[in-house]
């Protein structure tokens, strides 16, 4: 199959996704992709591969009751979208048995395990393994249990900003000059 034509932050999503382990990275990425796509689409297929990645990274920080939710939240959203993920260069028949098999690992209380995406489109697959080495990645290596910087990088991030936009729509909200559509 040849390389279809995938947006740079998808490629980026599979790179952390598969090289780095860093979910919150992953998660990071394709929030602003979808935001800057289809913002109104809450049930878009961006969207359940960004709670797998949010799934995975509760998982491997031992959040069982909120890995299993997202990922139940990711499989209900998935299940509509074969047509998207077979776009992506995805297996979705695989994809779903591989987040099954993992949704019943994380109810089993098992340890965490890094997954690997099925793939079926092999030039993305080489896009991806070239941009890992690149960055200094190895493809498919699992996660490194031991590097806080991503299994509790939610911990080390700055929310100022996040925080200041809070207040300013709560003090709108008060004044009953909250942003409308």
């Amino acid at each position: 199959m040849l390389l279809l034509n995938y947006a740079e932050d998808y490629l980026s999503f599979l790179v952390h996704f598969h090289g780095t382990r860093d979910y919150f990275e992953c998660h990071e990425i394709l929030e602003e992709y979808w935001k800057e796509t289809a913002p109104k689409e809450r049930d878009s297929h961006w969207v359940g591969l960004i709670q797998i990645a949010v799934a995975l990274y509760h998982d491997r920080r031992e959040n069982k009751k909120g890995a299993v939710r997202t990922l139940a939240k990711a499989l209900a959203n998935l299940r509509t979208k074969q047509a998207e993920l077979l776009k992506l260069g995805l297996d979705p028949e695989k994809l779903f048995k591989l987040l099954e098999d993992t949704h019943e690992r994380m109810l089993s209380q098992k340890p965490y395990e890094s997954i690997n995406l099925p793939i079926a489109d092999q030039g993305l697959i080489e896009k991806c393994q070239s941009m890992c080495l690149q960055d200094g990645y190895i493809w498919g290596e699992g996660s490194d249990m031991a590097n806080s910087s991503i299994v509790d990088k939610h911990l080390m991030r700055d929310r100022s900003d996040v925080i200041s936009e809070r207040a300013r729509q709560l003090s709108l909200r008060k004044t009953g000059m909250e942003d409308r559509p």
